[in-house]
């Protein structure tokens, strides 16, 4: 008989009233007991080498912390291995993009994938600047690996299929943050979460909590129930309750990409009725947190999203990081070092140095959880105690019919690439060009030519004149995606990409006031159809050559001008005497003509074969249909002539206008549509929806799309074969056919109104406004 079920909820609501409170730390350890010696003597108060190799390795933590104004917050940050930035064996520093500023005590546990021990590291704000927090570091030490076993953490994911609560929210008795959308269901799947705790004297804990199913039961709409089972005794979260009982969790779902934050204030209870109802064959926890919730939401993480925690290969390779009980064991060894009453630092140290020493306390380690699960009432623990070792299925990933292996086409393969930034370069007040490298391409090719005695040359760029580029930042502790046309010629060790400031526009903003020569970024591409010209100035493919049309007439205005520069350059190197190209360039001012020394240059060079006519709006006025009509006419392109236009809508609008009325074929004519950088995220939904993946109608799998995710980031964090290319909805690559369903997208976006109305959706742009089936298939 379950709790939910023994009483009505008056009843309910006076016996949670009458529950028993342990209010004194005697009768805490009375229950508990006290923790080993050896057990506190496990902390150390700097990171060593051990905890810094960890930290490299790790791709995303737990972090507790209070505002200035007391509110206490759980949330899992990072995203990639190596977030957090070492710069002394007692200070780091890591981007938190928010809510709120830290203040004051703050703790971490930082998570390895695959791995069941947790570094947990305890220290103070030091700092705050823009999102970049500074913490000094207190002390750190290995939790042992009961809290991911209990929950299965790093097991595969089984599929998505919506979980039924204990207690359905319709049946909660009275209203409360519980009741909130999605909350019930989240909790419902969660195994695992992160909890947060403080002192009166200065100390923070977040200490991870683990359950085989859910790990905190709902008893009423604003009551949770959290398991407290046996450990290593050292009760730093009991203890912390006793002296403020305000607290504070981030929970996970495994597969899922959301995060239910929730605080409120907690009570320790040793009823036996309740704790009954928490049994696992017959063995009940001695001890449980109930919680009075004030606040819980679930929300989609940038954190966990970016770390891919579920994924094929998200394990970290065991010979790369330090085993976490042979580092235990040194810290144990210093901290016995450093005591009274400890056991031998030398023997310790001694025996640590035997060789396979540490792959026989591995053994011995393992025996010891699968013993204390048992005795805790967990069944089939055999495979569990080294999370990670046995067969990596992924996370709903598509099948082939036959029901083989996961199939993989590559249409996910459009990785992205890190590059360094050599150049900042001035164009016009507003504008300027960043000169690219290949970081990681140029790295190991130097490595390479220091091995062999040799010159090392970077990786070149390749792609077609006039694609574009998608850059990412990481601005205030978020990766911001912004796309930009290739300004410079393909096949160069440097890809160049000129950035025009938008008042408002976030990305474009931070390039302008932040970037500086030696900064890196990400990128991914080429994308994009529209191009003209072969591949490279080096392409010797002769029908790569040929099939670039002899003529080639460019419109375009402000930062339109970039993907045509890229054009003429390359034409120039490549067809010499071959070619005519003709630009008329709509700029607001003279000192606003992106690359006029070059282009002046270039024509003059170049005679017969480029020619360049400049607009200015703010002597001209604005360039028209008329004004496009006569240009066209006075030049008398050839028949086969191409036609290129790129800028704002209306000018756009025009030149197909004029070309439509002088008779030009459409397949001559090309457009490359762009949006304003001020906003091109996609309006969120507020509440979990289920997206189901299809392709040609044959199920792929399905997820859970959280609140702040789009389609696409949902379906890649799940493993599922999403096709996309930029991921600002400017290349149409992700686009795909909504089955069922509302989706809402950012507008403009490159779809064109016959696409909307046969019903495609861009996934990386779109967010779901109830549960939707999309079909993958190639449009």
């Amino acid at each position: 008989m379950t709790w939910e079920n023994k009483a009505t909820s008056d009843v309910r609501e006076n016996r949670l009233r009458a529950l028993r409170r342990l209010t004194t730390a005697d009768e805490v350890e009375s229950t508990v007991g006290l923790p080993a010696s050896a057990v506190m003597l496990k902390q150390i108060s700097t990171l060593d080498e051990g905890c810094r190799t960890v930290l490299a390795r790790c791709p995303v933590a737990a972090f507790g912390y209070r505002d200035s104004d007391g509110t206490s917050r759980t949330t899992f940050i990072g995203g990639t291995p190596g977030f957090v930035r070492v710069h002394s064996p007692t200070r780091i520093s890591f981007s938190l993009p928010g809510p709120g500023d830290p203040y004051g005590p703050v703790s971490f546990f930082f998570l390895l994938p695959g791995v069941g021990e947790i570094l947990r590291v305890n220290g103070s704000v030091a700092a705050r600047k823009g999102a970049e927090t500074t913490v000094d570091i207190a002390e750190a030490y290995v939790h042992c690996a009961q809290a991911v076993l209990r929950s299965r953490l790093w097991q595969p994911p089984t599929p998505a299929e919506p979980v039924v609560p204990a207690t359905p929210a319709a049946e909660f008795a009275g209203d409360g943050p519980l009741r909130r959308p999605g909350v019930a269901e989240f909790l419902a799947a969660a195994p695992f979460l992160a909890l947060s705790t403080w002192d009166l004297s200065g100390g923070s804990d977040t200490s991870p909590r683990g359950d085989r199913q859910e790990v905190a039961r709902i008893l009423d709409g604003r009551t949770l129930v959290v398991p407290d089972r046996k450990g290593n005794k050292r009760a730093d979260t009991l203890h912390n309750l006793l002296e403020d009982d305000r607290l504070s969790f981030a929970a996970l779902v495994p597969g899922r990409t959301g995060v239910l934050h929730l605080r409120g204030r907690g009570a320790i209870t040793d009823d036996p009725a309740l704790l009954e109802t928490m049994a696992l064959r017959g063995m009940s926890p001695h001890l449980a947190l109930l919680i009075d919730v004030e606040h819980a939401e679930v929300t989609g993480s940038d954190a966990v999203a970016r770390s891919r925690l579920w994924r094929p290969g998200a394990h970290v390779d065991r010979g790369t990081v330090p085993d976490l009980m042979a580092l235990a064991g040194e810290h144990l060894a210093a901290g016995s070092a450093a005591a009274e009453g400890g056991p031998p630092a030398f023997l310790l140290k001694a025996i640590g140095a035997i060789p396979g020493m540490a792959r026989l306390l591995r053994l011995v380690m393992n025996r010891a959880y699968r013993s204390g699960l048992r005795k805790e009432g967990y069944e089939d623990v055999n495979g569990d105690v080294e999370p990670g070792a046995g067969r990596r299925r992924g996370f709903l990933r598509r099948r082939p019919a036959d029901g083989g292996p996961p199939a993989d086409d590559g249409r996910t393969a459009n990785p992205l690439r890190e590059v360094r930034i050599a150049e900042v370069r001035r164009e016009t007040p507003s504008a300027v060009t960043l000169v690219l490298e290949d970081l990681v391409r140029e790295d190991a090719v130097r490595e390479d030519a220091v091995r062999e005695g040799v010159g090392a040359n970077p990786g070149s760029f390749d792609f077609r004149p006039g694609q574009f580029f998608t850059l990412v930042a990481d601005i205030d502790g978020r990766p911001v995606r912004r796309a930009y046309s290739a300004s410079s010629a393909p096949g160069s060790a440097r890809l160049e990409v000129t950035v025009k400031h938008v008042e408002g526009g976030r990305f474009s903003t931070h390039v302008h006031r932040s970037l500086r020569a030696g900064d890196r970024l990400a990128v991914r591409g080429p994308s994009g159809s529209f191009h003209a010209g072969p591949q490279s100035p080096d392409a010797t493919d002769a029908r790569d050559i040929s099939d670039a049309p002899d003529e080639i007439v460019l419109v375009a205005a402000g930062s339109g001008v970039t993907p045509m520069m890229s054009m003429i350059r390359t034409r120039l190197a490549v067809r010499p005497g071959r070619d005519r190209i003709a630009l008329l360039y709509s700029s607001r001012s003279a000192d606003e003509i992106i690359f006029a020394d070059e282009l002046n240059r270039l024509a003059k060079d170049n005679p017969g074969r480029l020619t360049v006519t400049h607009v200015l709006t703010s002597l001209d006025g604005r360039l028209d249909a008329d004004g496009v009509r006569r240009w066209i006419t006075g030049l008398s392109p050839a028949p086969g002539a191409h036609y290129y236009t790129c800028g704002p809508g209306p000018l756009m609008d025009a030149v197909q206008f004029v070309l439509t009325g002088l008779g030009v074929p459409d397949e001559l004519v090309h457009q490359e549509h762009y949006t304003s950088g001020a906003d091109t995220r996609a309006v969120a939904a507020t509440v979990p929806q289920e997206m189901t993946v299809e392709e040609d109608g044959r199920p792929v799998g399905t997820v859970v799309v959280e609140p702040g995710q789009t389609l696409l980031d949902a379906g890649l964090a799940a493993g599922l074969p999403m096709p996309y290319s930029c991921t600002v909805g400017n290349c149409g690559d992700c686009m795909v056919r909504l089955r069922g369903g509302e989706v809402t997208q950012n507008e403009p976006n490159c779809l064109t109104p016959q696409q909307k109305a046969d019903g495609y959706v861009l996934t990386c742009v779109g967010c779901p406004l109830s549960k939707v089936t999309l079909d993958i298939a190639e449009p």
